[in-house]
């Protein structure tokens, strides 16, 4: 048996893969060779771990010790440092924004330590390409647990008093709908996965598949006992190929090994699997289109009932649950229903895996007993809102979630509590904004996603998205109309209560949600003509406070359109008839004094602003 001094988990997820994960295993192993540690230093090429925004990102057992954007030009003084000498590298450790203490352990480093395990508990720990290692994590002992000494009924109520709800987005109780399946005859019955994942900034399911492959097939499996199907699908979008590869191996290594297919364990049964490639189409994340789409058609949702547990794919009984909600089955299984309700809350109990990019600082892959603040995880997993800006709104639910503002930020992340914001939690994408940011320019761009992706069978949907998206295009570009927004606001609720799947049904939040919390913005844009984040050209002008400016020539250099001039150390200008209005300049001034200001804001406007601007922020009114 190998025995090593140490093993270097290398993080081989597809953030990782991009920023240059090949290339530093590639250093690794010949500075190790190098070094004579070849044989004392094992390299394992793991799953996402989380940590996204840092990578390349590896980690070194079983000290645990943490290092962050590992480049080639590193490795021989990493290997030199904690290797050979002893000594963790501290210059690749993680620090926090405001601090410069080094933090080594991964326990330690606030966006590891407040989490909590449940789906992503074999990330940064196994190689996904070996099912060895993930049955010495307790892989399989559930399906086999399931299989040998448990009825289809045994199952579902183990499931059905977990209290897991799908983690899809619609929060349906996985265990009622197996239930409902099971108890339809039929000679032929479908388990289905769905990792279709098409919401923007989302990619948990995507980690996961990458990462554990074998936690969504062992969850099918036992999916598969519960409702009686011997035939599965993993619908994945091919634009995922990293994932697609490694299910494929590890069905291959299943099925090797007498783990999936005929007679599994001996116990007498079947169950074959099999992945389709997805065309990326958004709607097909709605279990009909999906269906649909697997049956070799175009992916268009129809009217529910009958409902997929009764007539699904092929008009047969089929059950669909998303990559995460799987993933969940197996330690629910082995460690029973009241150990997974420890955590949570009694309507949304375990844990929910988010996506949490945009603003914060700490970008990556999350995972946190539900109920747990919005706060919690923008600010203490997440580290706060970079280069020490406000926070402004959290994006929850992808493009057909809401907007929450400061003033919720203690909202408990719970189905109930979040629907009563006007968001959702959705699939899991949480997109952070902070005080730089247009809300009505992103209630258009999350808009804009949705109208496109609109299948068009239904009216309210194919016409009402498109309605919408007109007016709010209008209302950037200077065109609105004070009715707008009380129009905006019936037309959303219409298309909601009339759409026919739920890509119509939750479209209108974004809309909703920015003028609930963010009315005034409305407002500024339709009666000023002024955007005050500086983000809707057509309302924006910037200006050049000659009293703040130290002439740095930073926004000179930094203009594309060659539209500032000035001398150095004295006061710059903008030349408004050559300004391209590509903020540009704003972002790299150092010194606050470039203004936002109105669209077409002339001397005498910028004067008054200047003179009432005392010490607000730039930008403010």
């Amino acid at each position: 048996m190998e025995k090593f001094r140490a093993n270097v988990m290398l993080c081989a997820g597809t953030g990782c893969v991009a920023s240059g994960t090949g290339k530093v295993r590639e250093a690794l192993q010949a500075e190790l060779v190098k070094r004579g540690l070849q044989d004392e230093i094992k390299i394992v090429l793991t799953g996402c771990n989380g940590y996204c925004a840092e990578g390349p990102v590896l980690s070194v057992f079983p000290d645990e010790i943490f290092y962050q954007k590992v480049t080639v030009e590193e490795v021989p003084k990493l290997v030199e440092e904690h290797f050979l000498k002893g000594r963790p590298y501290e210059k690749l450790m993680f620090r926090e924004p405001e601090k410069k203490t080094a933090i080594p352990l991964m326990k330690d480093i606030p966006f590891f330590k407040h989490q909590v395990l449940r789906v992503l508990r074999n990330k940064g720990l196994i190689d996904p390409e070996k099912i060895e290692e993930y049955i010495v994590r307790d892989g399989y002992q559930a399906m086999a647990k399931a299989l040998t000494q448990m009825t289809q009924q045994d199952i579902i109520k183990v499931v059905k008093d977990s209290g897991l709800r799908g983690r899809g987005g619609a929060g349906f109780p996985t265990g009622l709908k197996w239930e409902f399946a099971s108890k339809v005859q039929s000679d032929i019955k479908y388990m289905l996965c769905n990792g279709d994942e098409g919401d923007p900034g989302a990619f948990m399911d995507r980690s996961v598949m990458e990462a554990d492959p074998h936690s969504v097939i062992e969850g099918m499996i036992i999916g598969a006992k519960a409702i009686g199907a011997h035939h599965g699908f993993i619908y994945v979008r091919a634009e995922y190929p990293l994932a697609v590869k490694r299910l494929q191996l590890a069905i291959n290594q299943a099925t090797e090994m007498g783990l999936l297919g005929k007679n599994i364990l001996d116990t007498g049964f079947d169950f074959h699997l099999e992945i389709y490639l997805g065309a990326g189409a958004f709607v097909c994340g709605e279990e009909t289109a999906l269906m649909r789409s697997l049956e070799g058609k175009r992916g268009m949702p129809r009217p529910r009932p009958p409902f997929p547990a009764h007539k699904g794919l092929w008009d047969k009984p089929s059950v669909l649950n998303n990559v995460e909600t799987l993933a969940q089955i197996a330690p629910i299984i082995l460690h029973g229903s009241e150990w997974y309700r420890s955590l949570g809350t009694e309507k949304s109990s375990g844990t929910k895996v988010f996506a949490l990019t945009g603003a914060v600082n700490n970008v990556g892959l999350v995972e946190v007993p539900m109920g747990i603040p919005l706060r919690t995880i923008i600010y203490d997993i997440g580290g706060g809102i970079r280069k020490g800006r406000k926070y402004k709104a959290v994006q929850l639910g992808g493009p057909s979630g809401g907007c929450i503002p400061e003033h919720l930020l203690d909202t408990p992340v719970t189905y109930e509590d979040i629907v009563a914001t006007g968001a959702i939690v959705g699939s899991g994408g949480m997109v952070v904004m902070d005080d730089n940011t247009c809300m009505v320019g992103t209630a258009r761009f999350f808009l804009e996603f949705t109208a496109d992706e609109s299948c068009g069978k239904c009216t309210p949907c194919r016409v009402g998205t498109k309605i919408l998206l007109d007016m709010l295009t209008d209302i950037t570009e200077g065109k609105g109309k004070e009715e707008d927004i009380e129009t905006l606001q019936d037309l959303g609720r219409d298309i909601i209560a009339s759409s026919l799947c739920g890509l119509g049904q939750t479209a209108p939040n974004p809309v909703l949600t920015t003028i609930r919390y963010f009315k005034e913005e409305y407002e500024s844009h339709i009666r000023d003509k002024w955007c005050k984040a500086g983000v809707c050209r057509k309302l924006t002008t910037f200006w050049i406070d000659e009293k703040m400016c130290k002439g740095c020539g930073a926004c000179l250099r930094a203009c594309p359109s060659k539209a500032i001039i000035g001398e150095k150390k004295k006061p710059h200008k903008i030349i408004q008839e050559v300004c391209v209005h590509c903020r540009t300049c704003y972002e790299a001034c150092k010194f606050k004094s470039i203004d936002i200001l109105p669209a077409g804001a002339d001397e005498n406007t910028a004067a008054a602003f200047a003179a009432g601007k005392g010490t607000k922020e730039k930008g403010d009114a």
